[in-house]
C-alpha cells in the first residue's frame, strides 16, 4: 500500500509535480504581498462561490438542462479585477504572469447590494492564508498570514482582557481594563475578539457587518443627539478604525448599510452581480459632501489605546476528565464544553485535534504564569518548526489525525476555554 500510494514513481508524476509547483507559487505570492504594500490578492478568473454552505467545492457553470447539481448555475461569474486596482506577479515555478486585484494596506471597504458577492469575496480572503489544491477555484487567492476574521460572539468566555479602547464607563462603576465575563454581549465579545487578535500580533482585520454587533460598529448623529456620549459606554469601531490604521493595522470591511464608513476608507470596492468595481473616487466624493459628525472621523488624531499583554495560568488548563474532539468546532475538555464556532478560519477537524493537544501542554509551556500568551505560542511554534513537527504535541508519538493550526486559532481556543483564573495581566 505504501509503495502504491506514497512513492513518487507509483503516482501520476506530472500531476504531483504540477501540484507542488502550484502550491509553492501560491506561497511565493503570499510572501511577496508585504513587499508590494498589499494585504491580499485575488487573481482574474478565480471562482469564488462555493457549491453550498455544506460543500466547499467550487460552483460550476452549466446550462440549466445540463446541471446535475442544484447548486451549479449557468450564471457563474469569474472574478475580474478593476483596471485601477490590477497588479501582476511573475510566478517563479509556473513561468507565467498572474494578474488580479491587489488589496492595499489601509482600510478597504467592500460595498454592494445584498446577494451581489460581498461576503463571498471576504470568505475567499479569510482562508487566503492557506494554499489551495489545483482545481479549487481559489488558487492564488492569498491573504496576509496574520489576517484575522473578527465577529461578534454572544455568550463567549472572556478573561482579563483590556477592552477599554472600545468600552468604558459601564454602569455601577464596572471597569473594562481587565474585563472578565462568562457571558459576553455582542459588543463586548467583538471588542474582545479585536483586542485578543492584536495581542497575538494580527496586522489585518477582516470584518463582515452581517456577523457584527451593530451598536459596536456605528452610532449615527441622531442617536448621539438623543443619548449623550457620557451615557454611552461604547466607542464605535467606526471612530477607532482610522487611528488603528495609522498604527499599521489594515482592515477589509464588508459594509452594505452604512455610508459613514466612506469617511475613513482608503479604497472602496463595489460588488455588482459578482463583478468588482473600483468606486473609491465616488465614495470619497460622497464623504466630502456628507461627512459624518462634521468630518471628525477623518480628522481624528486620538490614540487607539493600550493592548494589555496577558499571561496564561498553566494549571488552569488541566482537563478535569477525558478530552474528546466532537467536531471541528466542539471539544469536550473534561467536564467543560469548548465552543470554537467563532473561529471562522479553522478549516479542518484535524486542526482542532492539534489545538486540543496544545491546550493540554499549557501546564508545561506556561508553568509559572510569567510568559504572555504571545510568548508561549511563539515558543510552541518554534518547537513545531525545529523538526519535531506536530508529533511534539503528541509526546513524540505518531498521530495521523493532526493538521497544523495558526497561533491565532490556538490562542482563540485558549481564550474561550471556561476555566476559572485562566489568565493574569502582565504587570
Amino acid at each position: 500500500m505504501v509503495q502504491n500510494a506514497l512513492l513518487y514513481t507509483s503516482l501520476d508524476q506530472l500531476a504531483v509535480t504540477g501540484h507542488v509547483l502550484n502550491v509553492e507559487d501560491q506561497e511565493w505570492v503570499r510572501a511577496n504581498l508585504e513587499i508590494r504594500g498589499l494585504v491580499a490578492f485575488v487573481p482574474d478568473g478565480a471562482v469564488l462561490p462555493r457549491k453550498s454552505g455544506a460543500d466547499d467545492k467550487p460552483m460550476e457553470s452549466k446550462r440549466a438542462e445540463d446541471a446535475t447539481d442544484d447548486n451549479d448555475t449557468p450564471n457563474l461569474v469569474r472574478f475580474l479585477s478593476p483596471d485601477t486596482l490590477r497588479v501582476s506577479f511573475d510566478l517563479p515555478n509556473m513561468g507565467k504572469t498572474l494578474a488580479g486585484i491587489g488589496i492595499r494596506k489601509g482600510i478597504t471597504l467592500i460595498c454592494g447590494g445584498g446577494f451581489h458577492g460581498k461576503s463571498t469575496l471576504l470568505s475567499a480572503l479569510q482562508v487566503g492564508m492557506y494554499n489551495k489544491i489545483p482545481g479549487d477555484g481559489r488558487e492564488f487567492c492569498v491573504c496576509s498570514a496574520n489576517a484575522v476574521k473578527i465577529r461578534a460572539e454572544d455568550g463567549r468566555n472572556v478573561s482579563q482582557v483590556n477592552i477599554s479602547p472600545f468600552i468604558n464607563n459601564l454602569p455601577f462603576g464596572q471597569g473594562t481594563e481587565s474585563f472578565t465575563t462568562a457571558d459576553a454581549s455582542g459588543s463586548t465579545s467583538q471588542a474582545t475578539n479585536i483586542m485578543e487578535a492584536l495581542e497575538m500580533g494580527a496586522k489585518t482585520l477582516l470584518i463582515d457587518e452581517d456577523t457584527c454587533a451593530t451598536n459596536f460598529m456605528i452610532r449615527d448623529d441622531k442617536m448621539m443627539q438623543l443619548v449623550h456620549k457620557d451615557k454611552e459606554p461604547i466607542t464605535p469601531f467606526l471612530y477607532k478604525a482610522k487611528t488603528l490604521s495609522k498604527q499599521g493595522i489594515s482592515m477589509i470591511l464588508v459594509v452594505g448599510s452604512c455610508g459613514d464608513f466612506f469617511d475613513i476608507g482608503d479604497t472602496t470596492i463595489l460588488m455588482d452581480c459578482y463583478s468588482c468595481h473600483d468606486v473609491t473616487a465616488r465614495a470619497k466624493q460622497i464623504a466630502a459632501t456628507r461627512a459624518a459628525n462634521g468630518g471628525a472621523l477623518a480628522a481624528s488624531k486620538d490614540n487607539f489605546g493600550n493592548v494589555t499583554p496577558r499571561c496564561p495560568v498553566g494549571t488552569a488548563f488541566k482537563p478535569d476528565g477525558k478530552v474528546a474532539v466532537r467536531s471541528k468546532t466542539v471539544v469536550a475538555y473534561g467536564e467543560t464544553e469548548l465552543d470554537l464556532s467563532g473561529l471562522e478560519q479553522l478549516v479542518t477537524k484535524e486542526q482542532t485535534n492539534a489545538i486540543t493537544l496544545a491546550l493540554q501542554r499549557l501546564p508545561v509551556l506556561a508553568p509559572d504564569s510569567k510568559m504572555t500568551i504571545f510568548q508561549v505560542l511563539t515558543q510552541l511554534n518554534a518547537l513545531l518548526d525545529q523538526g519535531g513537527g506536530l508529533d511534539v504535541l503528541a509526546n513524540g508519538q505518531f498521530d495521523g489525525t493532526l493538521a497544523r493550526p495558526r497561533v491565532f486559532e490556538i490562542a482563540g481556543a485558549i481564550n474561550r476555554l471556561r476555566s476559572k483564573g485562566s489568565f493574569v495581566q502582565l504587570t
